[in-house]
């Protein structure tokens, strides 16, 4: 079981990094076309960068069921629960939080949440393809420090 949680926690920790560089090399380049929408003001209840978790989430799909019907990828089904873990997470703080695609009352009174509400507020000052940063959900550096945060 200790191998199977240190797979599954290990993924979703792993996934960060991986979320940074699809954020920056993948999303802000070729396929800017869709996360484009994610940068620009609108009214509409879905965007096209929204295609980037029906993507996601059929890689974890996918892997979750290789893992569970053929025993000899049993790893697969923990790797893809961290992948889920971190999509939920990431739907949670990027979507409801930050977004606030799901109205909610939250404020953010812990530093860590400060930190990365600003972090991804920064990142969206740039409305175009180059010259953004802070790329990552659900870390961000020091830098991003600030007691004062806005919805």
């Amino acid at each position: 079981m200790l191998i199977k949680l240190t797979l599954l926690f290990g993924t979703f920790l792993l996934m960060e990094g991986t979320a940074w560089f699809t954020h920056k090399y993948i999303m802000h380049g070729f396929m800017w076309r869709w996360h484009r929408s994610h940068h620009v003001h609108h009214n509409e209840v879905l965007e096209k960068n929204d295609l980037f978790a029906v993507v996601f989430s059929a890689v974890s799909i996918a892997t979750i069921a290789l893992g569970n019907f053929n025993p000899d990828f049993w790893y697969l089904f923990w790797i893809g629960l961290g992948v889920t873990l971190y999509g939920i997470f990431y739907f949670i703080f990027h979507d409801v939080i930050v977004h606030r695609r799901i109205k909610i009352k939250f404020v953010a009174k812990h530093p860590y949440m400060k930190r990365i509400m600003k972090a991804h507020y920064v990142h969206h000052k740039v409305h175009e393809r180059e010259g953004a940063e802070a790329f990552g959900f659900l870390y961000a550096p020091k830098k991003y420090e600030d007691t004062k945060v806005k919805p």
